[in-house]
């Protein structure tokens, strides 16, 4: 799960929405302002809200770019009077600040897996200068001496107090870093925007001194040491805001620990509980549990700085989750009734294994709270269980409610006690053959569908379904049954599927918000203008249904040529993700004049420091400049691709060497310049040497801690380029890998529903492919396009697919509703509805036939 997801699971059921969405709506106690954020402005002051922060400035005074800036951070009980305090401070002064404006906005700033570069940051106060900065922070810290508050990580902490300091950027300002992601900027002595470094970790730009006010409170910085710890940490598991756990060695007995780390007031469980209580609470739990052979035992406990740390029994295994890669038959192409039957009989033994824990867990009075398929370690040898993380778990008298969870696993608000873990073990039972339950939170009868399915791929007693579906609906209205099917129509079923899937994107519209017309992905809020993009906005959606036959939505293009008129801010200018994909979309409906005006903006764009990539690079960039009929800027940017090639790290369509290849392959094709076929062929070799074979014979991009087959980042996307080299010029190699990721896009199973990262983009590869054979007959695609199913939610009575992890609906084209349509359409229709600059090929008449080069050539007219 990425964790940043489940904030913005609040402010709507169905989709994705910004956290300040929320507040801004007023939605309740959670949705409620401070008195500070509905106070009248005041006179000769200016105030403007932008996301999660409220910011008041003196009219007369303008903000330096850059400079030591000052953060206070607060706990929840004591928030309003900081603000309060500092609020009444900067009025009286003068001084230029903003704050967040909501408890429940400071809350997710302090969650559990909140931004730790951002966590705790509650005001931010702007002074005019150095001299400025030293005396306001010695007032706030006098003003707010004794206030307790998060330890804001990313900067220098002044004294004892809850005032920091860092050097940064005060205004909006935005580059490129070295992996060509657009990041806010400060500029450095030469005049150049560089990146502001915001990771957790106090550090300043290289060419800042630290000033000589600031020197005392560094030297405290680096006094708290570790030399002393009687513990050697080997490596660090993984981070949240709460804090680290690490796998160490007690150097007094050699023995290996868990140790985990609770920073105070930080990493806010949904009771407000911070990482310190609930580190607490894990001892209490595991303490009560010991004895026991499926928890594990605590070693030790004790505080550094300020910091308190858990040492726990290092336990041998690995998590439940890691046992898919190893076991589920649905990850091969055709798993063998032997296979089905056999892993059936694994997933049974295991789910029996784990329901023993957790009655032992009860029998003790203790509810897990937060049981999952991480929270589980298999020994080796798959004959025991143990469970691990305690920090939710509560004595049955306290009747706490679940307030940590995997959304997969969370139960509804109504269950208390051990319910709520007899839920979790329900959803066990479907996730250890379909691993959909995120989508419950969505629709719960969606929990019956999910069994059905189960049942017709695996030989496993439906009574083990029934009861687990039971459980999961137990209380719902009517128990969840459905009065018919479940889906209103079957993704096959085109067109009809098309027309339901149109209509569920229709009536997700909000016509009257500024920031999106279409919900989708979070990729919305995370850059300026990411509500009108290709990628996740309403260009996007509106190219999906253009290149499907669907009606035109005319209230759509009105509200983006509106809102192109002057696009925002930082708006980036990538193909997927920005200004160059808005333009080359408007200009296929029709409205070309706002299309060059928007080209033209990218034109005067610095280009240097921008990624070689197609999804916000210069690959896509270029692309959409040679269509737009600016073939000498698409020239130049294939110029810098070509230099930059070296640099890639990372493999795939969207974001390694095989969008490049695209862009010198269309080039090649207008230009007729073998150079760019040269360049095409090298950008293909370097993806295809991050790629892996897998004994099944498939090949995947190596990503070092996993194989990835998909669309965008996988070997399927770079298929899909090869396919396009093969008709210019035969090779060896790449013919062979052509027929690997062929295999590769015939998994039984996809975690995803989307374009880029799950079974629509294997959908649209196997429907468009030239290889032959096994895997791209019709059948085969059929069997594909079927297993959608399996993702799809209803909304308001029509087809619609769940976004990236799958907790919210999306309707946009990388991650959603519109993809699914986009490969739908692609399989319906022959590869006519298609990806921006992959359009169809021209199959040999026999698939299970090569054809010759000719056969394969679609006229230029058609390229784009």
């Amino acid at each position: 799960m990425i964790k940043g997801y489940a904030t913005f699971c609040d402010a709507d059921r169905h989709f994705y929405d910004a956290p300040h969405r929320l507040s801004a709506a007023g939605q309740g106690s959670r949705g409620a302002l401070y008195e500070a954020a509905l106070a009248p402005v005041p006179e000769g002051w200016q105030q403007h809200r932008r996301g999660d922060w409220l910011a008041l400035r003196p009219v007369e005074r303008e903000l330096p770019p850059q400079g030591w800036k000052i953060h206070v951070s607060a706990c929840l009980d004591n928030a309003e009077t900081i603000l309060s305090r500092v609020r009444e401070y900067c009025l009286a002064h003068r001084v230029a600040f903003k704050f967040v404006p909501s408890r429940y906005l400071l809350h997710n700033r302090n969650a559990k897996y909140a931004d730790r570069a951002a966590s705790g940051k509650f005001i931010t106060v702007y002074p005019a200068d150095d001299d400025h900065c030293h005396r306001v922070a010695r007032d706030l810290d006098a003003l707010l001496a004794g206030e307790d508050g998060p330890y804001i990580l990313s900067d220098l902490r002044w004294g004892e107090g809850p005032v920091y300091v860092r050097y940064g950027s005060f205004t909006q300002r935005h580059c490129y870093d070295e992996a060509g992601v657009l990041r806010p900027a400060v500029e450095d002595p030469d005049g150049r925007l560089v990146p502001d470094l915001r990771g957790p970790v106090f550090q300043t730009p290289s060419w800042v001194t630290v000033p000589d006010f600031l020197r005392p409170h560094l030297a405290a910085r680096h006094a708290v040491t570790v030399s002393d710890l009687p513990y050697a940490v080997e490596r660090a598991l993984h981070f949240s805001n709460g804090g680290g756990v690490y796998v160490a060695r007690d150097t007094r007995t050699g023995e290996r620990v868990v140790l985990k780390e609770a920073r105070p007031h930080a990493g806010l469980a949904a009771d407000g509980a911070d990482a310190v209580t609930r580190l607490r609470r894990e001892r209490d739990a595991l303490e009560r549990l010991s004895g026991l052979a499926c928890t594990p035992e605590v070693r030790d406990a004790f505080v550094l700085g300020d910091h308190h740390f858990l040492a726990m029994e290092y336990v041998e295994g690995k998590p439940l989750n890691t046992f898919f890669a190893r076991r589920h038959p649905l990850i091969e192409t055709d798993p063998s009734p032997e296979a089905l039957a056999d892993y059936t009989q694994w997933a049974l033994r295991i789910h029996r294994l784990v329901e023993e824990a957790v009655e032992a867990v009860h029998a003790r009075g203790v509810v897990f709270n937060d049981l999952h398929l991480f929270n589980i370690m298999v020994s080796e040898d798959e004959s025991s269980v143990v469970l691990l993380d305690f920090e939710a778990a509560a004595h049955i008298d306290e009747g706490r409610r679940q307030t940590v969870a995997n959304p997969a696993f969370v139960a509804p608000a109504d269950r208390r006690g051990f319910d709520v873990d007899r839920y979790a073990l329900a959803c066990l039972r479907l996730a250890l053959f379909l691993p959909l339950t995120s989508l419950l939170p969505l629709d719960p009868a969606k929990a019956r569908h999910l069994a059905d399915i189960a049942a017709a791929h695996f030989p496993v007693p439906r009574d083990f379904l029934d009861e687990a579906v039971a459980e999961i609906l137990k209380g719902s209205p009517g128990n969840g049954a459905p009065d018919g099917p479940y889906l209103p129509v079957e993704p096959g079923d085109w067109p009809r599927s098309r027309d339901s899937l149109v209509r569920a994107i229709t009536a997700s519209a909000t016509p009257d918000r500024d920031d999106r017309f279409f919900p989708g992905d979070i990729a919305q809020f995370a850059t300026a203008g990411g509500g009108l993009t290709l990628g996740y906005g309403t260009a996007g959606v509106l190219y999906a249904l253009a290149a499907t036959g669907a009606p035109v939505h005319a209230e759509a293009e009105e509200w983006l040529l509106e809102h192109t008129k002057e696009p925002p801010s930082g708006s980036p200018a990538g193909l997927y993700d920005g200004l160059a994909g808005i333009a080359w979309t408007l200009d296929r409906l029709g409205h070309r004049a706002r299309a060059l005006e928007l080209a033209e903006l990218t034109l005067a764009r610095p280009w240097e420091g921008i990624a070689p990539d197609l999804h916000s690079g210069l690959a896509g960039l270029g692309l959409a400049l040679d269509a737009l009929g600016m073939p000498d800027a698409a020239l130049r940017c294939a110029d810098l691709v070509s230099a930059a090639l070296p640099g890639i790290s990372r493999a795939g369509l969207l974001y390694g060497a095989s969008g490049p290849a695209l862009l010198f392959l269309r080039l090649y094709e207008r230009t007729g310049d073998t150079a760019l076929l040269d360049l095409a062929a090298d950008a293909l070799r370097r993806d295809l040497d991050r790629c892996v074979r897998s004994a099944g014979g498939t090949l995947q991009v190596d990503e070092g801690w996993r194989t990835m087959p998909y669309l965008g980042a996988g070997s399927v996307g770079i298929g899909m380029v090869l396919d396009d080299y093969a008709v210019h010029r035969a090779d060896e190699r790449f013919e062979q890998a052509r027929g690997e990721i062929v295999r590769a896009a015939q998994s039984a199973f996809y975690a995803q529903p989307g374009l880029f990262r799950g079974a629509a983009g294997m959908v649209l590869h196997l429907s468009r492919t030239t290889v032959s054979g096994p895997g791209t007959r019709e059948p085969d695609v059929r069997r594909q396009i079927d297993s959608l199913a399996r993702h799809a939610v209803p909304y308001q009575g029509h087809l619609a697919f769940p976004g990236e992890q799958m907790m919210r609906l999306s309707m946009d084209l990388a991650t959603g509703t519109a993809g699914c349509l986009l490969a739908l359409g692609s399989a319906a229709t022959g590869g006519r509805a298609h990806l921006p600059f992959l359009p169809p090929l021209r199959r040999p008449q026999s698939r299970s036939q090569s054809g010759t080069v000719k056969e394969h050539i679609v006229p230029m007219k058609e390229r784009n």
